[in-house]
């Protein structure tokens, strides 16, 4: 079991380092091209809608013909997608040029989730030891995932400098080459297939636990990324901020970000049900996340703010404390509230939901930047974490609550 899981989350380290690349590449060339923050946001539209679908789909197949199958699958469309993208000719209009991307994006959306639907399932299939292994393994899954996804972030902006836009997804496209024929070679192929849902709706007959994490995950992306994907980038490169460090930056937030969650185990009081300790943590820290951007605000918006670029800097490093305890600990608690027969499906639903906030963020960010600035930016992450803790608060604590599933079903 332990085998299976250091191969699954490999390869998933592999496939993050690529996608965290590939963000800053298309954020960065294009932006170098003269488009738009909105246009901006627009390329990455499809990139999470197509996720939303993936995820379901993603959870649902896994279960039905095992998780090393749709690891396979996820990493052969993202490599279709580098080889797409790479195939843009600079002689097309802006309205050709823009129609390509998005489609290439929206590969390596599907792609993506696939991925990440398929290899979280992995460790509730390959834990046996409880609710402390579950949480100790989701933790170090999720944060050292997102530790590779700063490397890549990193690695985007140095690959775009040195490499240039083509030859940089070549590159990424044979490293996912590799990561794509060892997990082939290494994985059981019947890793994680279980007893799938028969009927639309039974599949999506979620429990009550589920279904209310699945809604607070919305609103705590969404509410992270109506300022990461665009606003931040784009401001720092408005005051003089180079790709490099821009990238730099992201990479070292997002790094720190996983670190904090691999440890997150360690940050939060345990409990012998694994839940009754656990939700309540959920609550505190939601509560703490939601008052750093509204904080943030409030001072960007003053007028003797000396270098407002450094203020955002500091401010959004604070804000990723209580941001990777609450992401480990949801990352958690929807394993916990997963029932074992249908875990896959359930983890694909959640990170439906993930996917729709992720949408709502990128959307938002573009839109909000182009009418208010980073301010507005702000206001609407702190919006939304403000309603993803007033459902946090509505979470069952009790296992027997927050496994049943809806008696139609």
């Amino acid at each position: 079991m332990v085998r299976n899981y250091l191969i699954v989350t490999a390869s998933y380290w592999g496939f993050t380092l690529v996608d965290g690349a590939l963000r800053m590449l298309v954020l960065f060339h294009f932006f170098r091209l003269g488009y738009t923050p909105f246009t901006l946001a627009f390329l990455f539209l499809l990139y999470e809608a197509a996720g939303i679908g993936a995820n379901l789909a993603g959870g649902y197949f896994a279960s039905r013909f095992g998780i090393p199958r749709m690891l396979a699958i996820g990493q052969m469309l993202q490599i279709a997608g580098l080889l797409m993208l790479s195939a843009l000719n600079p002689g097309w209009g802006a309205v050709a040029s823009v129609a390509w991307v998005v489609i290439a994006q929206g590969i390596a959306g599907v792609a993506k989730d696939l991925t990440k639907t398929a290899s979280k399932s992995a460790i509730k299939a390959t834990s046996a030891e409880g609710s402390g292994q579950l949480f100790r393994w989701v933790a170090w899954f999720t944060g050292s995932k997102n530790a590779m996804k700063g490397i890549g972030f990193f690695l985007g902006g140095l690959l775009l400098d040195l490499a240039g836009f083509v030859h940089a997804l070549w590159l990424m496209a044979a490293l996912l080459g590799i990561v794509f024929v060892a997990g082939l070679l290494l994985l059981p192929s019947q890793l994680g297939k279980a007893k799938s849902s028969k009927t639309i709706r039974e599949l999506f007959g979620k429990s009550r636990g589920v279904n209310l994490l699945a809604a607070a995950r919305i609103f705590m992306f969404g509410a992270r990324d109506v300022w990461f994907v665009v606003g931040l980038p784009v401001f720092l490169y408005a005051y003089g901020w180079k790709f490099l460090q821009v990238g730099a930056f992201l990479a070292a937030w997002t790094i720190a970000y996983g670190g904090v969650q691999a440890i997150a185990p360690s940050l939060v009081s345990r409990s012998t049900d694994g839940l009754s300790r656990e939700v309540p943590a959920a609550r505190i820290w939601a509560a703490l996340l939601a008052a750093v951007p509204i904080a943030l605000a409030v001072i960007m918006n003053s007028t003797d703010v000396g270098r407002p670029d450094i203020v955002l800097v500091v401010g959004l490093a604070l804000f990723g404390l209580p941001f990777a305890v609450n992401s480990s600990l949801h990352s958690y608690l929807i394993l916990a509230y997963a029932g074992s027969e249908k875990a896959a499906e359930d983890v694909g639903f959640y990170y439906a939901a993930n996917a729709v906030g992720r949408l709502l963020g990128i959307t938002l960010s573009g839109v909000l930047y182009q009418v208010a600035g980073i301010t507005g930016c702000l206001i609407g992450s702190a919006v939304m974490l403000l309603l993803c803790s007033l459902i946090t608060f509505l979470l069952p604590q009790n296992a027997d609550l927050s496994t049943a599933r809806p008696a139609s079903v």
